[in-house]
């Protein structure tokens, strides 16, 4: 407990009496028993402590007086030039009276003003409380550089993928005849006896391990077909990854968005709305006052969230005409066992297979959409669960009975003016799939190992698929340690283009 020392004469003394006593104290503890030199180095840190704290109160207390001994100099000086000035007689020169009243009046003002803050308590809170606003501002405003900064740190791509990216289309462009699709799509591509998978993604290195980890899981990857995705500036470099080996006979399709030519603005809301000036300048400049002005929301300001390969899985019963099921799987997810199982589902005549993600009061649909709206007030239940999106199995003939993009369309149609949700594919798949979704086993799908390091190994050596949604991807700097390996496992180190851009392994 620190003790304040008043008087500065005895702050001064008390460290020469520490050293005297300290003296004392060691030349009889060399023949003092043990208990003695205990009860000596205790008293020994006390008088420590004390006169480090004492020292520390004497210095403040010098710094005080020296400033109320100026103040009172000040004061005092001031007042006997008031006193000499008004016992003057009436002034022979009055240019010379005035100069030097007016000097006295305004050196007296600024003196008073500047000491107000030693006499005048009120003054004192007030300006507490400015400057206790002041470091309240700096905090909110730190803290929104630093979530604007992580933001960009999760969203940029890594020069290693970037790498990948450039080696894979230098290689397509030279060898063109080593990659050209054939004319004819393989039979089983389009085959419904076959377990199909959808995977949208401009990310080569992460759908490949998408890939890699279904197939290495699978019992029969014969009878595995996967439906890749990506733009055109991407198409290239998927399909020399996806050529220069062999996946246990397993299927791979490789198609850029662009080839759908359904997907025109004329049809699609998503693709109209991005006509709009207005739409663009609230999405692309990107600047940093414009991105942190609502930082609850503030990832739904990225572009990515109105890119087509995002929208496409409203899609897919146009895509693939011919198939009855599908399964949708993010690129930021790594599949741990077989999945063949999802197909002897009974959907009940459900569209969506998914895993809830409510618990308590999280995740309910109050979360996702503006209840205050009345048309979202209306048709839906603020209280009901919500579900993840990264693995969702879909009943392609009930999508189509129940028409479920045409809902999609209605609902994207009314948020143009972003009044009924923010940006992202979740909130309208909510609203699509509102009473048409199966809720899963949980074991089926865990999320969270991209922002969570509270999530049991225990749970995630049991689940039939892991998510790293979050920022902390696992093929960025800052993913958690303790997931990457579930990723990393699943990455082609032996690949030559892989090896050239130095991954992390």
């Amino acid at each position: 407990m620190a003790i304040r020392i008043r008087n500065p004469t005895l702050s001064l003394l008390l460290p020469i009496l520490f050293f005297c006593y300290s003296t004392l104290l060691l030349s009889t503890a060399t023949s003092s028993p043990d208990p003695i030199r205990a009860r000596a180095d205790l008293l020994r840190k006390q008088l420590t402590d004390l006169s480090y704290v004492s020292s520390l109160y004497a210095g403040s207390s010098r710094k005080l007086s020296l400033e109320t001994s100026k103040q009172s100099r000040l004061f005092s000086n001031l007042s006997q030039n008031f006193s000499t000035l008004l016992s003057s007689n009436p002034p022979q020169d009055m240019s010379t009276f005035e100069r030097d009243a007016r000097a006295l009046i305004s050196s007296s003002r600024a003196l008073i003003s500047s000491s107000k803050d030693s006499f005048d308590p009120q003054l004192k809170i007030q300006r507490l409380k400015d400057a206790i606003f002041a470091a309240n501002e700096q905090l909110t405003k730190a803290k929104k550089s630093g979530a604007f900064s992580s933001l960009i740190a999760a969203k940029s791509i890594p020069k290693s993928l970037h790498c990948l990216a450039m080696k894979l289309t230098a290689e397509r462009v030279a060898h063109p005849e080593k990659y050209t699709d054939p004319v004819q799509p393989a039979p089983e591509l389009e085959d419904p006896r076959l377990y199909h998978y959808a995977i949208f993604s401009d990310n080569v290195l992460a759908a490949s391990v998408v890939v890699n980890s279904a197939v290495k899981n699978s019992k029969d990857p014969s009878r595995h077909v996967f439906h890749v995705v990506t733009d055109r500036m991407n198409l290239g470099a998927m399909q020399v990854m996806f050529r220069l080996k062999e996946y246990a006979g397993a299927h791979i399709e490789v198609k850029a968005v662009e080839d759908y030519k359904f997907l025109n603005s004329s049809y699609v809301p998503v693709l109209r709305q991005l006509e709009s000036a207005n739409l663009q300048r609230f999405y692309f400049e990107n600047k940093l006052e414009n991105a942190t002005k609502d930082t609850t929301n503030m990832k739904f300001r990225n572009p990515k969230y109105l890119s087509m390969l995002n929208h496409l899985r409203f899609y897919l019963p146009e895509m693939y005409p011919k198939l009855h099921r599908i399964l949708f799987l993010d690129d930021d997810v790594v599949v741990q066992r077989d999945l063949t199982d999802l197909w002897k589902i009974d959907m009940d005549g459900k569209v969506n297979g998914a895993v809830e993600t409510c618990f308590g009061s999280f995740h309910r649909y109050a979360q996702y959409m503006n209840f205050s709206h009345p048309l979202i007030k209306e048709k839906f239940d603020p209280n009901a669960c919500g579900w993840a999106y990264g693995m969702n199995f879909f009943d392609l003939d009930a999508w189509r009975k129940e028409k479920c993009t045409e809902q999609y369309h209605y609902w994207q149609n009314l948020n143009e003016n972003r009044t009924l949700w923010k940006l992202g594919t979740l909130p309208p798949g909510l609203i699509t799939y509102y009473s048409t979704t199966k809720p899963l086993d949980k074991s089926w799908h865990v999320l969270g190992l991209g922002y969570n390091p509270s999530i049991s190994m225990e749970e995630i050596k049991n689940a039939a698929v892991v998510h790293f949604n979050g920022n902390m991807k696992p093929w960025l700097d800052i993913a958690m340690n303790q997931f990457r390996p579930l990723w990393a496992k699943y990455v082609d180190y032996d690949m030559e283009f892989v090896r050239r851009c130095n991954f992390p392994a």
